[in-house]
């Protein structure tokens, strides 16, 4: 079990889409904290795959591809 301190306004936003949505404040927030930590783990798992990565470019060559791609 977690417990989350939120500001006022935080809070007051979450009440509205919660109430909006016809959904519990808990629904909503768990619904967010699941899918913040999902982009974070895919985030990480990017970072940590292009840190092994032994292909690399430099920027310089990276804007080169974009500008002939267009």
């Amino acid at each position: 079990m977690v417990e989350v301190e939120l500001g006022p306004d935080l809070e007051a936003r979450l009440e509205t889409l919660a109430s909006e949505m016809h959904l519990s404040k808990s629904f909503v927030t768990r619904e967010a904290v699941e899918r913040f930590m999902e982009d974070r783990e895919d985030y990480v798992a990017g970072v940590r795959s292009l840190a092994e990565s032994k292909y690399r470019i430099s920027l310089e060559e990276m804007e080169r591809r974009s500008r002939a791609a267009d």
